[in-house]
């Protein structure tokens, strides 16, 4: 094991000591369901993952809810990152103080199913839920039922990878703000110019932490091949186009259009905004943040294709967790209703970058007003009729640190793209074999 890796596990045992103390401490107050003033009392865990104040964003959805529905008193817990609110959900769940609901990774769907921690959608709604279920994009509920057709999640803050690049110093490096690459071709040869003109200290930047998983399945889409098998019971990590799809990525920082090494998940949006390198890959939920801080003009357009076009979709579902109290769980079923209604989620989508999760959403006159002065936030939802669903197989958290780890062994050279995943494919092909 790397040193890398122990620090990760490190870190996450860390994590998941600080969750028991939190569910210890819910669970102290009782397992069973609480009211206040006869209200129903729901918990929800939510993370950040993008930059920008979305907190306060949450808390006003929240407060709107209750000012409407004077019966709930809902408790909108920030709980870190996506990775922690899955630690704390799991750690809760364990101690048998579970929230209610909660926005974790869409691609958690198997590990939460698996565990038997959240209840689906289908069940609640009785058979009468079909017309809502289907009203949201199809490319986002890939990762929200499982093989046998059963909805689990519902979207929420839901995204594609879109590429992000500075007007101002594509005008200095004499290219034409107008048009951003649209083929890996293009993106070395004005990654190239960028660099060589002196315009930015980079033309490219391209996450490696973190999310590392998420934009080599973006190569690899574009080069042609998907990642894993839907029934998520198998991974094609050392498939020739997914090695290609690496090296793609290590070249570009041997090139020195990139940087060499890791390049850090949280930092890329602010490099970006610094004006340290005129192009980047990120989540559309930090298009809102961009559009708020740049100091210069921006385009955004979708991921450049080597064989076609295409991203992964990405980011989180709402989950109704398994309790004791039916009353609670269809409280929490009318609140995620709700929340992802047509107007709350163009609310939502106008607030963050991130995709309003139906049509319907951009049929309300708030969106149409707002993409009609800000076209590039149309360019993320117009990405998903190439989109594919976001890597998610059982035992999701070990597999995405395999890939993750393969990932930073061949950006940092400590192995070559083809024998860090290699590596990785043994790896995972031995913790999936139980799952066929």
């Amino acid at each position: 094991m790397t040193s890398r890796s122990l620090a990760r596990r490190a870190l996450r045992l860390g994590a998941a000591a600080t969750s028991l103390v939190l569910a210890v401490g819910l669970a102290a107050c009782g397992g069973e369901p609480e009211t206040t003033d006869g209200k129903i009392k729901l918990v929800m865990y939510y993370p950040v993952a993008v930059g920008g104040p979305l907190t306060k964003v949450v808390d006003k959805l929240v407060a709107d809810y209750e000012s409407t529905h004077q019966d709930v008193d809902i408790e909108a817990i920030y709980s870190g990152t996506y990775r922690d609110t899955m630690t704390k959900a799991q750690t809760a769940f364990r101690a048998g103080s579970p929230p209610d609901l909660a926005v974790l990774l869409s691609t958690e769907l198997y590990s939460l199913t698996d565990a038997k921690m959240i209840v689906s959608y289908d069940e609640l709604l009785g058979g009468a839920g079909k017309e809502w279920l289907d009203s949201f994009y199809p490319a986002l509920m890939k990762n929200s039922r499982d093989g046998a057709g059963t909805t689990w999640g519902i979207p929420f803050q839901r995204s594609t990878i879109v590429q992000y690049y500075n007007k101002d110093l594509f005008r200095k490096a004499g290219l034409d703000p107008e048009k951003g690459p649209t083929t890996w071709d293009e993106l070395v040869t004005m990654a190239e110019k960028i660099k060589s003109s002196g315009a930015a200290p980079f033309g490219i930047e391209i996450p490696s932490t973190d999310y590392g998983y998420w934009m080599l399945q973006a190569l690899a889409v574009q080069n042609g091949k998907e990642m894993f098998h839907p029934d998520g019971t198998k991974v094609y990590l050392d498939d020739p186009k997914v090695v290609e799809a690496l090296q793609f990525l290590v070249d570009l920082g041997k090139r020195g259009v990139m940087p060499t090494g890791t390049i850090e998940w949280g930092s890329t949006p602010q490099d970006f905004l610094q004006g340290k390198t005129a192009i980047m890959w990120t989540t559309t939920g930090n298009l809102t943040n961009v559009k708020n801080n740049a100091k210069f003009e921006f385009g955004v357009t979708p991921l450049p294709a080597k064989v076609q076009p295409g991203s992964p979709t990405g980011g989180g579902n709402l989950y109704i967790f398994q309790t004791k109290d039916r009353k609670r769980q269809l409280a929490a079923l009318e609140f995620v209703k709700w929340l992802s209604s047509p107007e709350r989620a163009a609310e939502w989508s106008i607030a963050t970058g991130y995709i309003a999760t139906s049509p319907a959403a951009y049929e309300t006159e708030a969106m149409k007003k707002y993409v009609a002065d800000f076209p590039a936030a149309l360019v993320a939802r117009d990405q998903l009729e190439q989109a594919v669903a976001e890597l998610s197989t059982h035992e999701e958290g070990r597999m995405l640190d395999l890939v993750n780890d393969a990932v930073a062994a061949a950006v940092t050279g400590q192995k070559t793209p083809q024998q860090a995943l290699s590596d990785a494919q043994k790896q995972a092909a031995s913790i999936l074999q139980r799952y066929q």
